[in-house]
């Protein structure tokens, strides 16, 4: 039997006041139409199609290499009308899923359930229903007499006694396919809102001697979708929680789950702590025995075992073993730091490479340098790297050491084993096993003592 799925993800979203189409804001540092991909990838099923409309380049880039296939609603005029733009995407003989791209909560588990439930009911259709104390703004479940579905009927549609049902329809669906596009073929927009409700080929393939089944979800959380920035908020807190107590599970100290921010996609090792008030986003990978935090900020960035980062921010960079890092200091893209590597408090690194055992202590800036092993980069220094027009690249050998409050203007490189004296500006290059010293000379003046006036 070969499995379908379509997700529906036109809409524009107006609620969430936003240029960007509703399902690719970020929930936990992913669109949250990628949940609903990977809920569907994880219950077993690879052909999966999305019905895009508005901001449908946005959709696409947002899911770029993700192996998805994409149709076009020009008109947003339903559900149903979605559902028909995607007929030629899918195998007759099929069964398929549809669910609705804002609703980052969905399992797989439940995914999987579906499916299940759908070929032991032996049904052409199954809705997916859900019990909600407050079931406004959903199409409500009306069953016969015997229990079975009669009809789904619409908010907008309902009369005041259907209103008063708590049973509702999620928007989540398992078909054959076959039947359900022929079905599609014979409905209307006879409704309050004028739009091809999908919810109308129920009764038609009653009536065609088709089973219509009903499966109830007791995790409602995972079938609310996200229709503003309340609710984001909401799924965000959700996600995030989760995310902490797998990590958790797993051997990570989060001291404060409640103030600690982790990306869904970051990967964490064993015996790492993590202090509070501490984001961790992208594609980030920390390795065992880290001290992370408090109040530090990282992002895609490649950790190693047995660092310490301290109130710091760390973007896109590459860290080895060992190396301790702020408080204070910021490493900006294509920082690369080796093992041993002590990086101190307002200190900032940019597209440098720092050897094994270097330090930089304090208060200085390292832009577009090499440093090797066992460099000393005292306070106050500076790689003058731009010229206001290019960049360019300072070399340090291995076991330099630079004096306080040096400058080193680059294109330059200073030899191994070599000394600069504090204060000096460096602009030509400094051979190895050297002392190079730059400096006016000091001149100490008399002091002039003025004379006091009497009042």
């Amino acid at each position: 039997m070969s499995y379908s799925a379509i997700i529906l993800a036109a809409g524009k979203g107006v609620r969430m006041r936003s240029q960007m189409p509703k399902v690719v804001h970020r929930v936990a540092g992913r669109p949250m139409i990628w949940y609903v991909v990977n809920a569907v990838r994880e219950a077993g099923i690879s052909d999966i199609t999305l019905v895009v409309g508005h901001g449908r380049e946005i959709v696409e880039e947002a899911l770029r290499g993700e192996n998805l296939h994409f149709v076009v609603q020009e008109q947003q005029l339903g559900t149903g009308h979605a559902l028909m733009q995607a007929q030629n995407n899918i195998d007759p003989a099929s069964t398929l899923i549809v669910l609705a791209g804002d609703t980052p909560l969905l399992e797989a588990a439940t995914v999987k359930k579906l499916l299940a439930y759908h070929r032991q009911q032996g049904a052409e259709a199954t809705v997916l229903s859900a019990f909600l104390p407050e079931p406004y703004g959903y199409g409500r479940i009306i069953r016969e007499a015997d229990g079975g579905l009669e009809r789904i009927a619409e908010e907008k549609d309902a009369s005041p006694e259907e209103k008063r049902i708590t049973e509702i329809n999620t928007g989540m669906y398992c078909f054959q396919a076959q039947p359900v596009f022929k079905a599609l073929a014979r409905i209307n927009t006879a409704n309050a809102q004028g739009e091809y409700y999908l919810t109308d080929v129920l009764p038609l393939l009653k009536q065609g001697g088709h089973k219509v089944a009903v499966m109830a979800i007791e995790e409602t959380d995972q079938i609310h979708g996200i229709n503003d920035r309340v609710q984001l908020a909401r799924a965000e807190s959700i996600i995030r929680q989760k995310q902490n107590q797998a990590l958790m599970r797993n051997g990570v100290t989060i001291m404060a789950p409640e103030t600690t921010f982790i990306d869904s996609q970051v990967e964490i090792g064993m015996d790492t702590v993590v202090y509070p008030f501490t984001i961790i986003e992208g594609q980030t990978r920390i390795g065992q025995n880290c001290v992370i935090g408090p109040h530090s900020r990282i992002n895609d960035s490649l950790i190693g075992n047995d660092v310490v980062i301290e109130n710091s921010r760390v973007n896109q960079a590459r860290i080895a073993d060992r190396c301790n890092i702020g408080p204070f200091a910021y490493l900006r893209p294509e920082a690369e730091l080796h093992e041993d590597v002590k990086v101190g408090d307002f200190v900032e690194i940019k597209k440098s490479r720092i050897g094994a055992g270097s330090k930089v202590p304090h208060l200085s800036y390292v832009g577009d340098a090499l440093l090797g092993k066992g460099v000393n980069v005292g306070a106050g220094t500076i790689t003058c790297n731009y010229d206001g027009k290019n960049k360019h690249r300072t070399i340090l050998e291995d076991r330099v050491f630079i004096g306080s409050n040096t400058n080193l203007v680059a294109p330059v490189t200073v030899g191994e084993d070599s000394i600069t004296g504090a204060g000096s500006t460096i602009t030509r290059d400094v051979p190895a096993n050297t002392l190079a010293v730059e400096r006016a000379e000091q001149r100490n003046l008399k002091k002039i003592n003025k004379s006091k006036t009497s009042d």
